[in-house]
């Protein structure tokens, strides 16, 4: 196999157009066959010189020994004998547990870990208090249409976790010696994704993908013998006399039952609240950790396609433009953009009555007016210092809900969103509507100064960064951009603390994994971070090393 690296092409250049590049470099003639594989696209679009995509390719070709020898020069190019792959744990009989393994959520974390464990023959049983996506989706569409909440599944809670109603981005900032994450691009594209999020720079699934690819997962887990155990919530775990793990409580409908196991693995959300202080009474070790609360921001999608493409804004060769933007703000604290959804929608996200929860949603055509990210303000253990004496180690869940709870009563407490123009905010009134932006949010709204309800602090730092990035990314701070509140659940308040080699925590077979232990941000990395910790049982601890993970094929 040969790479080509560093392939630039105009952005309107097609299959033919490649095929004849690599013919070209390769010097191959006519006559020669061969195969070739885009290993990944990212657009160059620095100011001055015309936009292009720059390709890796993988080409095979017959007498690829004689073709590389007479190669004159080969900048750019390299050898490889195949293309690397990640490979599942080689799994030990003796480390199979006498009692299926139990899987607490189907979010990432857990749907790639209990996807390792199915193909393992650990028949893993799986604990959703959520419904299947099907049902989910239904009740997602109905609040946001009545306003009518089902706690346990929402945006929040359900098969496929909160990354099922969001853009559905696959990038991660993991570093991945072990392949974890192209392993999850792969297993995706197998179950239902588009096969472009293998190459593409920035790939995203979008909702109305990613529910199929869920349901798929979860198929395939079935078939291999796991057991799912949906609207069914963890209520509590039962020690051995030794203090590991014996069984776990659950609770559906009302009706108590005991499911006895040795090993349970933690994909809890973010907003798995209840089950945070469920695992602190029963011991688990946790601390309070850094996390970000904010707003979410609308532009229009061709304003922001004019202020990233330029010239090329609305060409069929590109997609809806998307940024990323950080600012340092001059007391030291940082403000940032988060979930970017280019052409997306600002949605109704609660799970919890009497409280107003936004967060922001793509299809993958991404074809909506708007676009939307949330400008989150980082907030520390030391912000909510004086409420750890009454609410202990989860002091962070208490501030996140009381900003949603102001934010309901802001909106009127009928679940209207509080929404303001940025020039309004800047001034700190509440104004009379919206101008050239209106609001893509999928429930009620209602023109309210969020200001209002935002610490003093956090108010200013918004302020802040919102005028900061005016002057990275041109008219992001156009006086008609909205805010929505409140963005809180960007991530957990709290860290299950677990040993970094064994992944386990202070309980013996209790595994901590995901965004709601403390250890992911993202669908990628909650999925790879899903994976590892299978491993690390899988292998009994041997292999959980993230740098040493590229095992033998079982």
């Amino acid at each position: 196999m040969i790479r080509i690296q560093q392939l630039k092409l105009p952005i309107e250049a097609g299959p033919e157009q490649i095929r004849q590049q690599i013919r070209r470099l390769l010097r191959l003639t006519p006559a020669q066959t061969m195969e070739w594989t885009i290993r990944r696209r990212s657009l160059d679009a620095r100011r001055g010189r015309p936009f292009s995509f720059v390709y890796t390719i993988d080409v095979m070709a017959p007498e690829e020994e004689k073709i590389w020898r007479a190669l004159p020069k080969k900048e750019g190019l390299e050898r490889l004998q195949e293309a690397p792959a990640y490979h599942m744990p080689e799994v030990r009989r003796e480390n199979r547990p006498e009692q299926p393994p139990v899987v607490v959520g189907f979010g990432p974390a857990g749907m790639f870990c209990a996807l390792l464990l199915a193909r393992a023959g650990w028949e893993p049983v799986i604990l959703e208090r959520g419904r299947r996506v099907e049902e989910r989706t239904r009740d997602v569409e109905r609040f946001f249409r009545e306003g009518k909440l089902e706690e346990n599944s929402n945006v929040q809670f359900g098969e496929g976790g909160a990354g099922t109603f969001s853009d559905g981005k696959l990038n991660t900032l993991v570093k991945d010696r072990s392949l974890r994450g192209q392993f999850v691009l792969e297993e995706m594209v197998r179950f239902g994704a588009p096969e472009e999020i293998l190459y593409v720079h920035k790939p995203h699934v979008g909702t109305d993908r990613l529910k199929d690819v869920v349901k798929n997962i979860r198929e395939e887990i079935l078939r291999l013998g796991g057991r799912f155990c949906f609207e069914t919530r963890l209520t509590g775990l039962i020690r051995d006399g030794a203090g590991g793990l014996k069984a776990v409580e659950t609770e559906r409908d009302g009706v108590r039952e005991v499911i006895e196991t040795k090993t349970v693995f933690l994909g809890i959300g973010h907003s798995a609240r209840d089950t945070f202080a469920i695992l602190r009474d029963a011991g688990v070790r946790m601390e309070p950790k850094p996390f970000a609360v904010g707003l979410r921001v609308e532009h229009r999608q061709q304003d922001i396609d004019l202020a990233q493409y330029r010239q090329y804004a609305g060409s069929p060769y590109l997609g809806p433009a998307d940024y990323k933007l950080t600012h340092q703000t001059a007391g030291g604290r940082g403000v940032y953009t988060f979930c970017m959804c280019p052409g997306g929608y600002v949605i109704a996200a609660a799970s919890e009555p009497g409280g107003i929860v936004t967060n922001g949603m793509s299809n993958f055509a991404r074809e909506g007016v708007n676009s939307n990210s949330a400008v989150l303000v980082t907030v520390t253990p030391e912000d909510y210092r004086d409420w750890q004496q009454e609410y202990g180690v989860l002091a962070g869940v208490a501030f996140q809900r009381k900003l949603e709870r102001e934010a309901f009563q802001l909106g009127g407490s009928d679940w209207s969103a509080p929404v303001q123009r940025w020039e309004d905010f800047a001034r700190n009134r509440t104004g009379d509507g919206w101008g050239r932006v209106e609001p893509s949010y999928t429930g009620r709204v209602r023109p309210a100064n969020l200001r209002s309800i935002l610490p003093v602090w956090m108010g200013d730092a918004l302020e802040e960064g919102l005028r900061a990035f005016g002057t990275k990314l041109e008219g992001f701070d156009h006086p008609d951009a909205l805010l929505t509140g409140v963005e809180s659940r960007s991530s957990s308040p709290v860290r299950i603390l677990r040993d970094e080699k064994s992944l386990q925590a202070n309980i013996a077979g209790l595994y901590p994994m995901g965004e709601g232990a403390g250890y992911a941000g993202g669908i990628m990395s909650a999925a790879m971070d899903g994976i590892r910790a299978a491993e690390a049982c899988l292998s009994n601890g041997e292999n959980s090393e993230i740098a040493d993970c590229i095992l033998k094929q079982n």
